[in-house]
C-alpha cells in the first residue's frame, strides 16, 4: 500500500536495511521515503532436504546461519558486515567466499518483489535446473533498490565444512600473489576464501593495529 501510495503521488521509495553498503544507493537525492525492512526478519521456511532457505528480506546473515545450524547447512556469502539479506541481494554482495561459493547473483534462487507500481511479482523457484522464461531474478539482484523492494528472498545453502585451515602467505610482488592463487584454483585446491591485501594496505594496518605484519604483498 505504501508503495502505490507513492507511485499515485511520485514519491520515490528508498529500501533501507541495516546501511551498511557502499554503494550510495540510500542517499535520498530527491527526496521520498525510506522504507525500514528491518523488522521482517522471519526466517519462513527452511529446505534442508534441497539446501535452500527462503526469507524475510531483513533477516540478516548471522542471524540466518544461527538460526539454520542445527540443519549442518550454511549460507556463506559474507560481505564483511552484518548486512540484510535483502541488502545483499540489492546489491549482489560479495566478499572473500566468493572464490568458491560465488557471490548473491549465484545464490539467489528466487524473490518476492514489490514493483513501482505496487504490484507483487514472485521470480524464480527452489528448482536448481529452470530455463523457462525470463531470468527476473538475475535482473532484480544487484539493481540496487530501483525496480523494487525485495520482501521475500530464497537463498541455496550448503553442508558445512568438516574442517577450515587458514594461512598467511607473504609474496614479493603482487604478480606472484596473484598467480599463485590462479594455480592454486587450477590444481583444485578447495580454497574458500581468498583476500589480496598489496604493501600499501599492510602498512596502514600496521599503523592502525600495530600489528607488525612484513610489508610485503599477503
Amino acid at each position: 500500500d505504501a508503495v502505490k501510495l507513492a507511485a499515485q503521488h511520485e514519491v520515490p521509495v528508498i529500501p533501507f536495511g541495516v546501511g551498511s553498503s557502499l554503494e550510495g544507493h540510500l542517499l535520498a537525492v530527491q527526496g521520498g521515503i525510506s522504507l525500514d525492512l528491518g523488522r521482517m526478519n522471519k526466517v519462513l521456511r527452511v529446505n534442508a532436504e534441497d539446501l535452500t532457505v527462503t526469507v524475510q528480506a531483513g533477516v540478516t546473515r548471522k542471524q540466518l546461519n544461527e538460526e539454520i545450524r542445527h540443519t549442518g547447512l550454511f549460507f556463506p556469502i559474507d560481505p564483511g558486515a552484518d548486512a540484510t539479506i535483502g541488502g545483499m541481494s540489492a546489491t549482489r554482495a560479495s566478499g572473500t567466499n566468493a572464490v568458491r561459493y560465488g557471490t548473491m547473483r549465484e545464490n539467489v534462487l528466487g524473490l518476492t518483489v514489490v514493483t513501482a507500481s505496487g504490484e507483487v511479482v514472485r521470480t524464480g523457484t527452489r528448482a536448481r535446473k529452470s530455463s523457462a522464461g525470463y531470468d527476473l531474478t538475475r535482473l532484480f539482484v544487484g539493481s540496487e533498490g530501483t525496480l523494487g523492494v525485495m520482501t521475500e528472498i530464497t537463498l541455496k545453502l550448503y553442508p558445512l565444512p568438516e574442517a577450515i585451515s587458514a594461512a598467511v602467505c607473504h609474496f614479493p610482488s603482487v604478480d606472484a600473489a596473484v598467480r599463485t592463487t590462479i594455480q592454486t584454483i587450477q590444481l583444485g585446491v578447495p580454497i574458500a576464501r581468498c583476500e589480496l591485501l598489496d604493501v600499501h594496505a599492510i602498512r596502514a594496518l600496521n599503523a592502525h593495529d600495530s600489528l607488525g605484519l612484513r610489508e610485503q604483498p599477503l
